[in-house]
């Protein structure tokens, strides 16, 4: 009857209040009213460290965490637990405070934290991310923050638009004074967005800025990959990436920024598929950075993959070494380049590679600074030494 009534009026404000009418009405007569689904948070991080994952799946059999860098026997192996009301939900052991990503396996299906807008990418998917503060250089905190740009370039290089993230620090956009540049890549299957969503890249410049212990600069994150991407595809060839990094990035960078351009105000640093990246650009522009970091990496086929942790002699002459040999020897290389820093976890399975990668520049006459810790090719090394290689900047 309200609704005969609505369409047989004429006046347009009493139909548009009509229609109000029905729309507050809600379901149709007859219909009982859908069900409140049950009120919860996920993630919850408690101030012991642990964290508390929660996702509503009332009709999955199975509910899973996989949780990237948080170690397997602090998630009890992943198994979440129902309640009575569909909720399925798991309590971490107490982890190091940093960013973890993770995802749910809903019945065999990764699924998002529907609770959790935080997000992270990957090459081809996409990760829920969970933050536990106690680190003083990693958290949130009240001091003058940098801003990240998310910058779409075309890369003549290559023949296609690219994306790439740029931090300037707190105050660039007040002041006309120049910054020295710190290119950072990332590793094998993610993204330019990794160093600043689990990297907590961004608030790491901001902390060491602000706490005197770095020079404010600007930062560069391009994208690593040069085509798609997946488990068991061959990593992107080294000359495309350094093709487009030399040729379009540094250019773009340079001529869109404020940017000290000689070599003792450049830096780059990679980790993993980003270190030899790293390698790559150092031997293909030696004249261009005077602070070189490669983290949990080194120059991949320099022995063979997987090789014991014990095999740290310096190797043989292979393909690389003798196609970089003039720059490898030149004493210009070494002049200007004021940082040579490494780093690796003791379980890494890239330790030989590293080592041995070491061991090689050493031959060659290098003065290389080796940094080991504790654990392996995981988020919780790169963020530890991204936070020792930056205050050695710029100095």
């Amino acid at each position: 009857m309200l609704q005969q009534r609505c369409l047989s009026s004429r006046p347009t404000l009493f139909i548009s209040a009509c229609f109000l009418g029905i729309w507050a009405v809600g379901p149709a007569i007859g219909q009982p009213p859908a069900a409140r689904p049950p009120d919860f948070n996920s993630p919850v991080v408690s101030p012991d460290h642990t964290i508390t994952f929660k996702i509503l799946a009332p009709k999955a059999s199975s509910v899973r965490l996989n949780a990237g860098d948080i170690p397997f026997d602090k998630v009890k192996g992943g198994a979440m637990r129902r309640d009575k009301d569909g909720i399925w939900e798991l309590t971490t052991d107490p982890v190091t405070p940093g960013a973890y990503r993770y995802t749910f396996q809903v019945d065999g299906v990764a699924t998002l934290d529907p609770k959790n807008g935080a997000t992270t990418e990957s090459v081809g998917n996409a990760w829920s991310l969970s933050v536990v503060p106690g680190s003083e250089l990693m958290d949130t905190r009240e001091v003058p923050h940098g801003a990240v740009a998310v910058i779409t370039y075309h890369s003549s290089r290559l023949g296609f638009d690219r994306r790439m993230h740029i931090y300037t620090p707190p105050g660039y956009e007040k002041v006309s004074a120049k910054y020295p540049v710190f290119y950072l890549l990332h590793g094998a299957g993610d993204t330019d967005d990794a160093w600043t969503t689990v990297g907590r890249a961004g608030f790491i410049f901001d902390n060491l800025i602000a706490a005197g212990k770095a020079k404010p600069m600007i930062v560069v994150m391009p994208a690593g990959h040069t085509r798609s991407f997946g488990p068991g595809s061959p990593l992107p060839a080294p000359d495309e990436f350094t093709r487009d990094f030399v040729g379009d990035v540094m250019p773009y960078v340079e001529s869109h920024y404020r940017t000290k351009n000689d070599r003792a105000d450049r830096a780059i640093a990679g980790l993993s598929m980003g270190g030899f990246q790293t390698l790559n650009a150092m031997a293909t522009k030696p004249d261009a950075f005077a602070y070189v970091g490669v983290y949990s990496s080194g120059l991949f086929g320099i022995v063979p993959f997987g090789q014991a942790r014990a095999a740290t002699t310096p190797p043989a002459e292979f393909p690389w070494a003798v196609e970089h040999r003039a720059v490898l020897q030149s004493p210009d290389t070494k002049k200007g380049l004021k940082l040579f820093w490494f780093g690796i976890g003791k379980e890494d399975f890239l330790f030989a590679t590293n080592t041995a990668t070491v061991a090689m520049y050493k031959k060659y006459g290098f003065d290389v600074i080796y940094h080991e810790s504790a654990g392996g090719h995981t988020w919780l090394n790169w963020r530890d030494y991204l936070i020792d290689f930056t205050p050695r900047l710029f100095r």
